[in-house]
């Protein structure tokens, strides 16, 4: 039995962790390897996995602990694995395709991904299903969490972040530019670099 300052220090240092992790996702990832749309878009769907998860366990009632606050952090990094995947796929196909318009681009990346996903999901839920079903009391909580996370993430990350990111009106025109002049800098760099060695020759 978890005393009531106990408690309250561990759900205090619970919702500590989930703001850090939306933030290090925000800045020091998404942002960097992606475009700024990419992560908002991502912070959101992982908003509406974690609410839907938070939401199954209020309704059937499941005593929040450190195990079910594990298994939403889990949640967390699984969905946007997924989402990751999805916006790779979104993104090389911005970079190839001859298509202008995103919508047309996301339906062809989310179909090009849509059966690894399902395949990876599938097999995840199939090893929490036997914890859950198995695990013991210990472990009903946590696993029933990443049952319902997974179920979440996997449809968020197909339908709910590539949504939100054609809502944010990404502009794929403007992706474009930006790696030309990206492209255009790295050549300079490397063309001021080779004469540098040459000259040190």
């Amino acid at each position: 039995m978890v005393g009531f300052k106990s408690g309250r220090c561990s759900s205090r240092k619970g919702i500590m962790a989930l703001s850090l992790a939306f933030v290090m996702i925000l800045i020091a990832y998404v942002s960097y390897r992606f475009e700024w749309r990419f992560a908002i878009a991502s912070i959101l769907a992982l908003i509406h996995d974690v609410s839907i998860a938070i939401g199954a366990i209020i309704l059937f009632n499941i005593d929040v602990n450190l195990d079910i606050l594990a298994a939403i952090l889990t949640i967390l990094g699984y969905s946007l694995n997924d989402t990751i995947i999805v916006f790779d796929r979104i993104r090389e196909g911005v970079e190839t395709s001859k298509k202008n318009e995103l919508n047309d681009v996301v339906n062809e990346s989310v179909s090009r991904t849509l059966s690894r996903t399902t395949l990876t999901s599938l097999t995840t839920f199939f090893v929490v299903l036997t914890l859950y079903l198995f695990g013991g009391e210990i472990l009903n909580g946590f696993s029933f969490t990443l049952l319902v996370g997974i179920v979440v993430g996997t449809y968020s990350s197909i339908f709910i972040a590539a949504s939100f990111l054609v809502q944010l009106r990404f502009s794929i025109s403007n992706y474009r530019k930006m790696l030309a002049e990206k492209e255009k800098r790295q050549k300079e760099k490397d063309r001021i670099r080779a004469q540098y060695e040459q000259g040190m020759v």
